[in-house]
């Protein structure tokens, strides 16, 4: 029987191999989708804790939609300034956008 500690230790390897990601990448694309990644694993864990918890509200399933709410705007947000960055100096490397340096 798959029991809470399954659910967790794999949100726990999702989360860290989306941190992993997000911190080693160079590709700005990558880093969105290692974000999303570990926004994932934490609605894995809200509706592992809240299936386990027999919550009648049903609150993780609740939050985890919120989360995936402000998870598609992230992305649409993130993706929109890079093409706009794209546009300008036809580079998503992360180490070469200076933008913001004088």
């Amino acid at each position: 029987m798959i029991g809470l500690t399954h659910y967790l230790t794999l949100g726990a390897l999702l989360f860290c191999a989306g941190l992993y990601g997000a911190l080693t990448r160079r590709n700005a694309i990558a880093v969105l989708l290692c974000i999303e990644l570990m926004l994932n694993a934490v609605n894995l864990n809200l509706v592992a804790f809240s299936h386990f918890m027999d919550s009648p509200l049903l609150q993780g399933q609740v939050f985890a939609i919120f989360i995936i709410t402000v998870a598609a705007a992230e992305m649409t947000v993130g993706l929109a300034i890079i093409l706009a960055i794209y546009r300008g100096i036809s580079k998503i490397n992360l180490d070469e956008i200076n933008l913001m340096k004088w």
